[in-house]
This record gives structure tokens, sequence and C-alpha cells, in this order.
């Protein structure tokens, strides 16, 4: 088979899901606007040889499959994150931020930043967000220590991590909702300590934005393949 003949070759789902992969990270990192996203990964499901996938990617970091370079040995599927591969978390230090407070106003810990051993955090007539989705781990079991006076803190974690939640509410309350889920294994654990007054610390457990995109992405490949298995059919 010559060269000129490998853009030619039809491409597998495999294929098309390490282009979509690259998709992802490029919108995560800003490369990509939303519009600019959907248009290359409808493109992408779309595709149906080498030749087609390539150039996708072609203007991105890491861009994946061209014909010169694939791989026809099937490797281990990896881990993703917001349940996965929670060891590569954990990753000890001191942390991004140790601290933070709201006074008539906000504050927000989210992306990609390093969640200390314990953080603390004082809220008063507003309002703060500690958002865990995308976050590292300084160690294996962490600890936020909110305190709520007349305002509120929300914490947001991922699917696997254990939540233990310990504050004392006065004429206010800490969530308990997501507690007693177990962990998954090698996940962190978080355990919620503080005082509420006339206040609340709320926890939620939510996907990643790219997790939400992979099973979108997913629901619409199962459709695609519904209608090329009628059409087959007809």
């Amino acid at each position: 088979m010559t060269d000129d003949a490998v853009p030619d070759l039809r491409a597998s789902d495999a294929d098309r899901e390490r282009v979509a992969e690259i998709l992802r990270d490029a919108l995560a990192e800003g490369r990509l606007d939303m519009a600019e996203f959907e248009e290359r990964l409808d493109a992408t499901y779309q595709a149906r040889t080498y030749g087609e996938l390539a150039p996708i990617t072609r203007d991105l970091p890491a861009a994946g499959v061209t014909a010169a370079s694939v791989s026809l040995t099937k490797e281990p599927a990896t881990t993703t994150a917001g349940g996965a591969g929670w060891p590569g978390r954990i990753v000890g230090g001191e942390g991004s931020s140790t601290w933070a407070v709201a006074v008539m106003s906000g504050f927000q810990r989210k992306g990609r930043w390093t969640m200390p051993r314990k953080f603390t955090c004082f809220a008063f007539w507003g309002g703060g967000e500690i958002d865990l989705r995308e976050a590292n781990f300084a160690d294996r079991e962490v600890e936020i220590n909110a305190i709520a006076i007349m305002g509120g803190v929300d914490v947001i974690v991922p699917p696997g991590v254990e939540v233990v939640v310990r504050g004392i509410g006065v004429m206010g309350g800490f969530d308990h909702q997501e507690e007693g889920v177990p962990g998954e294994p090698g996940a962190p654990r978080v355990v919620i300590t503080g005082f509420a007054f006339w206040g609340g610390v709320g926890v939620q457990r939510k996907l990643t934005r790219a997790e939400k995109l992979r099973i979108k992405e997913a629901r619409r490949q199962e459709k695609l393949d519904r209608r090329a298995g009628r059409r087959e059919l007809d």
C-alpha cells in the first residue's frame, strides 16, 4: 500500500474519539470557542476516512489522527477526570490557596487549582464558591473550614469523592445530602467543618463540563449509529 492511498483508509470509532478528545482539551484551554468546537465535533463524527479526520485538528497541539501515525495496536483505555485517575490528582505540596474572605462580596476557587490540606473561608453578607471538580489535592484527606454569617458558601465536588460534614448551624445550616456516598478507590475525602449563623454551607455533586460534553457526544453518536442502522435495513 502506498502513502498516497493511506488517507483513504476507513477511520474507526476509536480514531474519531481520539480527535474528539483533542477538541475537548482545546475547548477547555480556550483554543476553540463553543461554536468552533461544535462545528469540528460534528465533522469528526461524520468523518469516514483518515483524510477527513486529519484537517480537523491540524492547527491544534497534539493534533492526533493522521494517516502516517495511525497505530493498529489497541492500547488500554486511559482513565479520565471526574472519578478516575485519582492517584495523579493527589499531588502533595501546600496548595494553591489556603483561605478566602467575602465581606459584602464574593469569592471563587475553581478550575485547575490545588486544594490544600486545610482551606479556611469566611463569608459575611456575601458568598463563596469552592469548586473541586477539576482541582488537584494536597492530600488524601482535605478539610474545608467554612464560616458563614448572614452569607453562604457552596462546595462543589465531582462524582467519586467522599464527603463528610461536621459543621454546626445556628439559625442556619450545613447541607448533609451528599454524605454517605462511598468514595471511589484512590479518591480524596473532603471533610467540611465550620459554623453557620443565619447562613448556610451547601454541598453539590456535579460532573465537569468536559464530562457533560462527553456524555452528550456519546448520545449523539448513538443516534447517528441508529440512523445508519435503519438506513442499512431499508
